[in-house]
């Protein structure tokens, strides 16, 4: 007899949404971004949306084009910024500037220069997108307000998130919102421009869609040792004062209950 899986994974920071399957997941995190979102242009003039790429993206960028979650004017609103990109030309397939246009643009009403990708190929990359977060963040009055609305991420068998890969120097950024980060566990292409913990543990909203049995070992490792960033840097994304986090499970992911 198989062991049963766990309904709800101790440890974790941050609230849990589990569904059925991964599609599943993926639309309740839509509609709950998307409620965000809405929420936050009751009172700003635009919203500021980070996205991973990978798996993440293609179930994400589904479940947002199968239904209504916004008006066009509210979509018009949303700037979207890459959390972290592979240091690869633009048309390269392995680029997640070109799978979010390929994927999210054609089933929504985005304007097309509301996609900010990341300079990869300039030497000075990574200080170029940070200013250019900087600008665009710190347009908004309130100070308060001068973060990222919302950012989602997923998380990769080996524990990373974003482009914060185990036993990386990125890992121990604590001022710089964007680096490029290289190491032996980097997944190749090497190296990757990545968001920092900084800017996404201050973002509004965090959202983490995992799915997948594969992702099994990874998590219940995160929840045993929710310190250890080094070794499973998602462990790192510690939403602030003011943010909040949820992940989006499906039950293939949940680990099993112990013996």
């Amino acid at each position: 007899m198989s062991e049963p899986a766990l309904s709800r994974i101790p440890g974790l920071r941050g609230e849990q949404v589990t569904s059925d399957t991964a599609a599943q997941a993926a639309t309740r995190l839509a509609r709950t971004v998307a409620s965000h979102l809405r929420r936050r242009l009751a009172a700003l003039t635009e919203v500021h949306l980070a996205l991973s790429g990978g798996s993440s993206a293609r179930l994400l960028s589904a479940a947002l084009a199968a239904e209504p979650l916004l008006s066009d004017a509210e979509w018009a609103a949303v700037q979207v910024w890459l959390v972290d990109e592979r240091c690869v030309a633009d048309e390269d397939p392995r680029s997640n500037a070109r799978l979010l246009r390929e994927l999210l643009w054609p089933g929504l009403p985005l304007p097309a220069g509301h996609l900010h990708p990341m300079p990869v190929l300039q030497a000075d990359g990574a200080p170029c997108y940070e200013r250019e977060l900087v600008a665009a963040l710190g347009a908004r009055i309130q100070a308060e307000e001068r973060r990222l609305d919302a950012v989602i991420l997923g998380m990769g068998p080996d524990g990373h998130t974003a482009g914060l890969f185990p036993e990386t120097p990125a890992l121990d950024e604590g001022e710089r919102l964007v680096v490029v980060n290289d190491g032996e566990r980097v997944a190749p292409p090497r190296p990757r421009m990545t968001m920092t913990y900084p800017i996404i543990n201050s973002a509004a909203f965090i959202g983490l869609l995992v799915t997948g049995a594969e992702k099994r070992p990874a998590l219940a490792a995160v929840a045993a040792n929710p310190q250890d960033f080094h070794n499973r840097p998602v462990a790192g994304v510690v939403p602030g004062a003011a943010s909040s986090m949820v992940w989006f499970l499906d039950r293939a992911a949940l680990p099993f209950l112990p013996s």
